[in-house]
């Protein structure tokens, strides 16, 4: 009996998928919108960006700092974009960016020999940052299946740091950082294709090449750190005319 139903419902099923009336396609939205020379769109992100560092030689002569270690924080990004075309399955884009918030910063622990009376063993030390960046990748599509693509992207970036505190003469214990930065860049994107709109979710990782630490012997917390240099994990949501 139950076998009798089940062959029911398969032909019932089948009847329906099969008969489907050529109208009920997919229907495909913007098909030439690959073939126009350049477009335009708008970046919402978030990202968490974080300083890798290398010590010093003074960190493993130094007796009074027992950990120096960096740690992450997330921040917004307001961008504007512009892709241009190369060809059927590359493109080149630029994608200026403003990334408030997401300040950096460097956990310490001292030795309790060391510390002033009301002083704490366990410090962080904030570096805030409001950076505008210029990053220029090099895009690979996929081929499209229907309002469906996959890309990959490459490039590098250019970065300023508004927040920098490179010039500041009175900044006892604490560290500098330089203003500008340098990076590559590297990710995946996924373009969702709509009747008016191109939302395309992207994720992408960026590391910096310059070295950022503004050496100065005489600050107590950034004499036991060597190299200082970017990194970033960055989500985006484009929204692509």
């Amino acid at each position: 009996m139950y076998y009798l139903l089940r062959i029911k419902i398969i032909l019932l099923v089948s009847f329906f998928v099969f008969s489907k009336p050529a109208s009920a396609q997919t229907e495909i939205y913007r098909p030439f919108h690959d073939d126009l020379p350049y477009y335009f769109g708008l970046t919402l992100g978030y990202n968490s960006s974080f300083l890798h560092q290398v010590k010093s030689r003074n960190f493993i002569q130094s007796d009074s700092i027992l950990v120096a270690e960096p740690g992450a924080s997330g921040g917004i990004a307001l961008g504007l974009l512009a892709t241009g075309r190369l060809s059927d399955h590359f493109q080149i884009r630029v994608n200026p960016q403003l990334i408030i918030g997401g300040a950096r910063y460097f956990s310490y622990t001292l030795s309790a020999a060391s510390v002033q009376p009301g002083e704490p063993i366990f410090q962080k030390k904030v570096l805030p940052a409001t950076i505008v960046s210029f990053p220029i990748h090099f895009k690979f599509n996929s081929d499209r299946i229907d309002n469906f693509r996959t890309y990959l992207l490459f490039g590098v970036k250019f970065d300023t740091d508004l927040s920098s505190n490179s010039t500041v003469r009175t900044a006892t214990d604490m560290i500098k950082l330089k203003r500008n930065d340098f990076g590559l860049e590297g990710g995946i994107g996924f373009n969702f294709f709509l009747p008016f709109v191109t939302i395309s979710p992207e994720i992408k990782i960026s590391y910096g090449l310059t070295d950022l630490h503004q050496q100065d012997p005489s600050l107590k917390y950034s004499n036991v750190l060597g190299a200082i240099q970017s990194r970033m994990i960055m989500f985006s949501l484009h929204f692509e005319d």
